[in-house]
């Protein structure tokens, strides 16, 4: 694995475009655009205040930035760097804004979410959508907006036509308080589901027609997150009870569900269990001086995994009751992009990652880190997952086996996101 020169950012603002051509950085007001294969400043640009977002267009010709102090959103072309756009939300304020699929258009809603409006960059017309919830989601194809609304007390979905922005269907959902929605990859089927309190999770076809609904328990906190697979076979909901439930699109009920206990005994022919022992670890500092010289060297620790053959017993924290919010129950589900495998991380245990097979639907590697799991996504093109903890070191599982590599910098560089280009 080969690594750049660090950059600065802010914010933990640095994308890549969607074409893996260039990658942008925010750094306070200014906006870098870097070539990926020279990492070469391409563009810069500045803003008018502190960027706190930025997203690519689909298409990968223009950026916005976020300026949500100043109700602001800035627009800049990688095509015509001269050519500028601001869109002023005025007394509404600005609490989100993203792109449409068309990359000529943008969605930005409100404070306290007042509306969402629809901005147009090809003849500035205004568009706006009243009731939003706060929570709205695209089809693949970017031919639907499925948004969220709340109208005298009860649930409704809205789905609009992206190609003239026309209202296609409006219907009511059976949630006391829905907190999430999300189309399947195919756009056939709409997942709706309520908050933590009921556990229910209700599926829609396009026209509004409700083809099943989900309820696993009662009095208790229920869904945490909700991820569907690439093939839009399987609906993978994690759950306050540690457990994830992977729903099919035939019956909609569970195929089975996935235990995350705190100790177990894995199976040789099937599990892995991926143990991360640091080899360098600091020793007790004599005085303050030595516990600041140790603080230093902290990034150059070097890590390797060791096969655990035996029962393995995992570092929990228990959640504090009197907290909004509580560190419990499987929180980050994310599907290989062939939906052959599954990642998950239990919140109340925080350094351990879960690798379930689907096709066999089965736990076959388990990642034990020695500190709390910050952040891992899949890799695009093959079955690679990169983990990171907040330390010098970036881990790659693959069906293959497990690796851990130091970030060869001279300064501490704790590494809190990753992103695959």
């Amino acid at each position: 694995m080969n690594f750049s020169e660090s950059f600065k950012h802010s914010n933990f603002l640095c994308h890549y475009s969607p074409d893996g051509q260039f990658v942008a950085c925010a750094s306070q007001h200014r906006l870098v655009i870097r070539s990926v294969k020279s990492l070469q400043i391409e563009h810069l640009f500045t803003c008018l205040d502190v960027i706190q977002e930025i997203e690519w267009s689909p298409d990968s010709l223009f950026v916005l930035c976020g300026l949500f102090k100043r109700s602001l959103t800035q627009v800049w072309s990688l095509e015509e760097p001269q050519w500028t756009c601001k869109i002023d939300e005025g007394s509404a304020g600005i609490e989100a804004v993203r792109w449409a699929p068309d990359s000529r258009h943008i969605l930005s809603t409100a404070e306290f979410n007042l509306r969402v409006t629809v901005w147009s960059l090809v003849n500035k017309s205004i568009s706006y959508i009243k009731y939003p919830k706060g929570f709205m989601d695209f089809s693949k194809d970017g031919q639907y907006l499925a948004l969220a609304e709340r109208r005298d007390c009860k649930d409704f979905v809205s789905i609009f036509d992206c190609s003239a922005w026309q209202l296609c269907k409006h219907f009511p959902v059976d949630t006391r308080d829905s907190v999430g929605l999300a189309w399947s990859p195919d756009g056939a089927t709409l997942a709706v589901w309520e908050s933590p309190l009921n556990f229910k999770i209700l599926l829609y076809s396009a026209d509004g027609r409700c083809l099943g609904d989900y309820s696993a328990y009662d009095n208790a906190l229920a869904i945490k997150t909700v991820a569907w697979s690439p093939s839009s076979q399987f609906c993978a909901v994690g759950c306050f009870d540690q457990k994830v439930r992977l729903l099919n699109h035939l019956t909609w009920k569970p195929s089975t569900e996935f235990e995350h206990p705190s100790s177990l005994a894995p199976k040789k022919d099937t599990t892995v269990v991926y143990q991360e022992v640091i080899l360098n670890a600091p020793r007790a500092p004599l005085d303050i001086a030595d516990a600041l010289q140790q603080q230093q060297r902290v990034h150059r620790e070097q890590s390797r995994y060791d096969i655990c053959p035996g029962a393995v017993s995992l570092v929990e924290v228990k959640p504090d009751p009197e907290k909004a919010n509580p560190r419990l129950g499987v929180g980050l589900v994310l599907f290989s992009s062939d939906a052959v495998y599954l990642a998950t991380r239990n919140d109340n245990l925080p350094n351990t990652v879960w690798i379930w097979d689907v096709l066999r639907l089965t736990l076959i590697a388990l990642l034990v880190q020695t500190a709390p799991v910050r952040c891992m996504e899949w890799s695009p093109v093959s079955n690679q997952l990169a983990v990171c903890t907040a330390s010098s070191h970036v881990y790659i599982w693959s069906p293959a086996g497990c690796t851990s590599t130091n970030i060869p910098v001279d300064t501490p560089f704790l590494a809190q996101r990753l992103h695959w280009s």
